[in-house]
């Protein structure tokens, strides 16, 4: 599976770059998750639980972080292992780009998944990695409102006169896609 788009965020670069090495955001934010730890540098233990159709399973993995450009880029590698359910495993790259209102966050996902969950159909895969990556990115626009309130009232009025994409946000459907390669990765190991 193939994914990749950007969302502008409220919030300086900084602040988005230092919330996505936070493993406690992140854990908050990805559906499902009940472990995100620091294993070793750059490497984090990862447990989530998820539910893709009639598919429900637990995955354990790893993600590792390479290319690491603060506060611009990195690349992430994941693989998760599901037991029955199956695998998943990927790759993703994350770009932050200061806009004057805040910061644009684009990712180009790829993934990979075995096992029951790819006997599901690419069409529910897909949907749900998108579902996934929506609730993802919702939450994570949440939790940096919360900790920068300020930049959500300042750029606020700014950001709804910039709007013009309808429908889903793309870094939904990044963080969606994030989520199941995830999930894939640890229902494949």
């Amino acid at each position: 599976m193939e994914m990749q788009g950007s969302r502008t965020l409220p919030v300086a670069q900084n602040h988005v770059w230092d919330a996505l090495n936070n493993p406690d955001i992140l854990k908050a934010c990805i559906p499902g998750c009940n472990q995100f730890e620091l294993t070793q540098p750059n490497e984090y233990a990862v447990v989530v639980a998820l539910k893709i159709g009639p598919v429900s399973a637990k995955f354990t993995g790893k993600v590792s972080l390479m290319d690491i450009v603060p506060p611009n880029s990195y690349a992430l590698q994941f693989e998760a292992q599901g037991g029955v359910a199956g695998f998943g495993k990927g790759t993703s790259k994350v770009l932050l780009t200061p806009t004057p209102k805040g910061c644009e966050l684009s990712y180009a996902v790829s993934s990979q998944v075995g096992g029951k969950i790819a006997q599901l159909g690419q069409r529910l895969i897909d949907g749900a990695a998108k579902s996934l990556a929506e609730d993802f990115f919702q939450r994570f626009e949440n939790e940096l409102l919360k900790l920068y309130p300020a930049s959500a009232t300042t750029d606020a009025a700014a950001m709804s006169e910039e709007k013009t994409h309808t429908g889903t946000p793309e870094w939904v459907w990044l963080l969606g896609a994030v989520v199941v390669a995830v999930g894939i990765w640890f229902i494949k190991h």
